[in-house]
């Protein structure tokens, strides 16, 4: 999304992207509930807050079609807001969803971590690295959720960092982006575990902030910012 000044405001594009059924629409329902509650997630702070309600567009069986929308403010940067969106996950939807990717500043890639959905995912990891044109990590920050560890029979991090590297989005050492490589987190999207669901989002605002204010919209590389602690920015 580009930034721009429209009464003081400042405007940033996250976007959850995957597989249909993987969890998308849940994980923003909790980060909802969490943030509208502003209860503290150990030690963090909540430090964004809903601006209205969820708009949401679903089939009766309660499957996403076209997106889910949430708008969330900065209790600490009262002109920063974010746009949080998902897109619908069915293959029917593809070019919908590369409408909806369209100014996205930071992407929450969620993964059904089920085995039986390996391709699957696989397969929407590669959508989506063909649709941002090789900007991930270098202009879009890429956070990864396993979504679902709660369940039986599920992929492990190591097993996606494979992934990853086969798709080229994944760097050495050597490289200076391998500080922005993807930060995997294991999530369960239900409310009443709410594993990572606040943690991932605000690792992917915190780079898309970092990326913005030091990179000038890419990842910064002349130096580690990958530690930074950007908490008066979300």
């Amino acid at each position: 999304m580009t930034e721009f000044a429209e009464e003081q405001k400042i405007n940033r594009k996250i976007l959850y992207w995957g597989i249909a059924g993987s969890g998308k629409t849940t994980i923003i329902d909790t980060l909802y509930k969490l943030t509208k509650e502003q209860e503290k997630i150990k030690e963090h702070s909540i430090t964004i807050e809903p601006i209205g309600d969820l708009n949401k567009i679903a089939s009766a069986s309660g499957a996403t079609l076209y997106f889910d929308r949430g708008v969330f403010q900065s209790k600490k940067q009262k002109q920063l807001y974010y746009h949080i969106f998902t897109v619908a996950g069915q293959n029917r939807f593809f070019p919908l969803r590369e409408k909806i990717f369209k100014g996205t500043d930071g992407v929450i890639l969620v993964i059904d971590s089920q085995t039986n959905f390996f391709e699957d995912n696989i397969e929407s990891l590669k959508e989506l690295k063909s649709i941002t044109k090789g900007k991930l990590i270098k202009e879009i920050p890429l956070i990864i959720m396993l979504n679902k560890q709660d369940l039986k029979e599920v992929i492990g991090e190591e097993d996606f960092i494979q992934v990853l590297k086969n798709e080229k989005l994944w760097y050495d050492t050597d490289n200076n982006l391998h500080v922005w490589n993807p930060i995997i987190y294991k999530t369960c999207a239900l409310y009443d575990q709410q594993k990572d669901i606040y943690r991932s989002f605000f690792e992917c605002a915190r780079r898309t902030g970092i990326y913005k204010i030091y990179g000038n919209g890419k990842a910064p590389i002349d130096k580690d910012f990958s530690k930074l602690s950007i908490n008066d920015d979300i």
